[in-house]
């Protein structure tokens, strides 16, 4: 279930399109209309909008790549969505956004995804919960912008001023004269006028919305039901071969030698053929590339090969090694301060009550159901690509370094993706296909098996937390020390390894230390949904419910009270602005109510608990409570699962705004229950779901989601919901049996009580 509530009534941001910029149009041949845009979403924080007039006729085909809007005389809108759709609802939400201020019905709306056009678009990407906050006013000034213009070519045709014009279901009505017009009628004679100034378009007041804020399905669902091909995996072309490629299980190895004559032999095999690679963990690495008529025949072969590797300085590490390691900097002075508020030392010293303790989480994989897979064409010097890529743009920059080719002889189409969580972020996948059919000169896909997508990934880094709080007399939270030992070398931290230096509960605390220490390694890291806070998170809310315990207060109300301790000075989170203590403290407040916490925990039995956690991170404030059950024998089942969140003033579409947040909840839940990647001798030792569990059906506990409306601009949800969830569980547990965790996955604790 999804409910809202409205919170307090802070002031709107302005409105961020950039006046320079310009509106673009295009005619059709045919007489319709295509209506185009350009954004810098990469800037400092504003999205600006532009529609462009180029004056030559186009075929809808050629004019319709990368713009935004396309009505034929026939009446057909076309709206294009130029991100990758990854699961997250972007091809629906963006387009909707346009829909809703071109005041047309949703049901006469065709959508079609964009491939990369960097001539048309900026940030065609799919990362960080960012389409809402950068598409929510630019989406909705380009439908504002096309209604005016058709507006203006009815009036004009009309010659009635463009005031007295109203517009419905696409459709311009005079209703002084009665005269009515589809916005196909206009289309020809709107290509012609000029284009609205962005800065001056009205945009609609919420209380007249008719498609945002309405329960959408998701404009692919019918296609996806039916095994219609939309993902990476089902693009074919005429021609196509296969090709499999064999990586050093070491990461970072390179061959020394391989039986290819023996592989090349084997039946449907065209190519076996050694890849010389680079250093670069997130490019083309060294391997053997097998080529085949089909998958099978590839992969068949590819148990054949026999590979000796040079694996490298890697091959001597281990996750028992981090872990040893990052014990003994512990014992040590830290390399390095982050942060230093107060005097720690001393408040430490003078507190009522000191815990100390030691948390840690392990690498942890993306395992998309859809294993890596690219198909790629090299032909007369150029390359095209069909590729599940969150970040088409970088990997088309990334294939033209390593084939020495230029980006403008590379087209890349975006498909569906059936799952990323960040793991396409990185293009390595890409790099390969495009090396492989370069070699051999004709298309081929590359798709990797589940057990390559386990063992070469970009893993979630483990991290070590070595904390120390205090609180006063009066149970109030006065110092708090955090000795962060994470992956890196030189000083920077590995990618996603990271510890901000305002991370909560910075500002709140008078006396606040975060030092960090750093273990060089070789093992390839990189974002997984709400990276950095997926497991930061379930350290600090963790540890803030042994504080609370050390004051002798509900862990609901330590956190409020520790929120009223905000000291005023910035202080953050990932991936937004400043932290907001009172929107914490709203959702906090919405969980426990919604929860029942406070009055269902008296009557729980044994063995059963509820435990509360909130987190902020991109843009995002999330609160909630877990219900768990441990039995004697140290089973854990979830029993439910309350969600309050606050992305601002609007939510979308709810139908799949509840999806995004279920989602993440199950997501974060089953990386606590079982989920763990470990390295044995600089190898990954997991390979499939079997050692890598995916959440189970049966394990799936109901989600109850409420949105808490504040009036702030909406931001996304593909990732703050997710991190609470573990230390809301692991505080569940403790709750139910007295048991702290300290460490993650669950699935390595005895949790048997008596």
């Amino acid at each position: 279930m999804s409910n809202t509530t409205q919170g307090s009534t802070e002031p709107m941001l302005a409105r961020s399109v950039d006046r320079r910029n310009f509106l673009r149009v295009t005619a059709l041949a045919g007489g319709g209309i295509l209506i185009g845009t350009q954004f810098d979403l990469l800037g400092a924080g504003e999205a600006s909008a532009a529609l462009a007039a180029d004056g030559a006729a186009a075929s809808g085909l050629e004019a319709g790549l990368g713009a935004y809007i396309r009505i034929t005389p026939d009446n057909v809108i076309t709206i294009i969505a130029k991100n990758p759709e990854i699961g997250q609802g972007v091809k629906t939400m963006l387009p909707m956004l346009i829909a809703e201020e071109l005041d047309v019905d949703w049901k006469d709306v065709r959508v079609e995804q964009a491939g990369l056009d960097t001539d048309r678009f900026s940030g065609q990407f799919a990362g960080g919960s960012t389409a809402t906050p950068n598409s929510w006013e630019p989406m909705r000034t380009v439908g504002a912008a096309a209604r005016a213009m058709l507006v203006g070519a009815a009036a004009a045709t009309w010659g009635v001023p463009a005031a007295e014009c109203t517009t419905a279901s696409g459709v311009v009505h005079h209703r002084g004269s009665g005269r009515r017009a589809t916005y196909g009628e206009l289309a020809a004679r709107a290509a012609t006028l000029p284009a609205p100034d962005a800065a001056s378009v009205s945009l609609k007041e919420p209380k007249d919305f008719r498609i945002i804020g309405t329960g959408v399905a998701g404009v692919d669902n019918a296609s996806i039901v039916t095994g219609r091909p939309l993902y990476g995996i089902d693009v074919t072309v005429p021609g196509m071969l296969y090709a499999v490629f064999e990586k050093c299980p070491v990461f970072g190895g390179k061959v020394a030698r391989a039986n290819l004559e023996e592989i090349a032999a084997r039946p449907g095999v065209r190519h076996a053929f050694v890849v010389e690679g680079g250093s670069d963990l997130s490019g083309l690495l060294g391997g053997v590339a097998i080529v085949a008529d089909s998958w099978w025949a590839a992969k068949s072969a590819r148990d054949r090969l026999r590979v000796t590797w040079d694996e490298g300085e890697t091959a001597t590490q281990s996750s028992e090694s981090f872990a040893r390691q990052a014990a003994a900097l512990a014992a040590q002075p830290a390399q390095q301060s982050l942060r230093n508020d107060g005097d720690v030392a001393a408040a430490l010293a003078g507190a009522a009550k000191t815990v100390e303790e030691a948390y840690e989480y392990p690498f942890i994989a993306h395992a998309p159901l859809e294993p890596q897979n690219c198909t790629a064409h090299f032909r007369d010097g150029a390359i095209e690509i069909w590729a599940p890529t969150q970040t088409p743009q970088s990997g088309r920059r990334m294939v033209a370094q390593t084939l020495g080719i230029e980006e403008s002889a590379i087209t890349i189409h975006l498909t569906r993706i059936g799952g990323g969580f960040g793991r396409r972020l990185s293009n390595d996948y890409m790099v390969e296909a495009a090396w492989i059919a370069k070699e051999v000169g004709v298309p081929i896909k590359l798709v990797w098996s589940r057990e390559d997508d386990m063992r070469h990934d970009f893993y979630r880094p483990a991290g070590f937390h070595f904390l120390k709080g205090g609180v006063d007399a009066q149970g109030r939270l006065t110092a708090w020390r955090d000795h962060f030992v994470s992956f890196g070398e030189n000083g920077r931290f590995a990618s996603s390894a990271s510890l901000s230096a305002t991370e909560f509960p910075q500002r709140f605390v008078p006396n606040f230390a975060i030092d960090a220490s750093l273990i060089p390694f070789g093992v390839p890291t990189g974002a997984l949904r709400a990276p950095g806070s997926n497991g930061i998170a379930f350290a600090i809310q963790c540890f803030i419910d042994e504080l609370a315990h050390a004051a002798g207060k509900d862990p609901l109300q330590f956190r409020l009270e520790l929120l009223g301790q905000d000291a005023g000075a910035p202080g953050g989170g990932r991936g937004g602005p400043p932290i907001d203590g009172q929107r914490i403290a709203g959702v906090l407040r919405v969980v426990g109510e919604k929860s029942g916490w406070g009055t269902r925990q008296r009557t729980l039995p044994r063995g059963t608990g509820m435990g509360i956690a909130f987190h902020y991170s991109h843009r995002g404030y999330f609160a909630e409570v877990v219900q768990a059950t441990v039995s004697r024998a140290g089973e854990v089942s979830v029993d439910r699962i309350w969600v309050a969140g606050d992305v601002g003033s609007q939510i979308i579409n709810p139908l799949n705004a509840e999806n995004q947040v279920q989602g993440a909840v199950l997501d974060g839940l089953g990386q606590a229950l079982g989920q763990e990647i470990t390295i044995e001798r600089g190898r990954t030792v997991q390979s499939n779901f079997h050692d890598f569990p995916l959440l189970r059906m049966q394990q799936v506990p109901p989600v109850e989601v409420h949105f808490h409306l504040t009036d702030h601009p909406p931001t996304g949800l593909g990732e703050p919901a997710l991190p609470p969830v573990p230390p809301a569980l692991c505080n569940a547990i403790f709750a139910a049996t007295g048991k702290r965790v300290r460490s993650l996955p669950l699935s390595k604790h005895d949790l048997s009580w008596t």
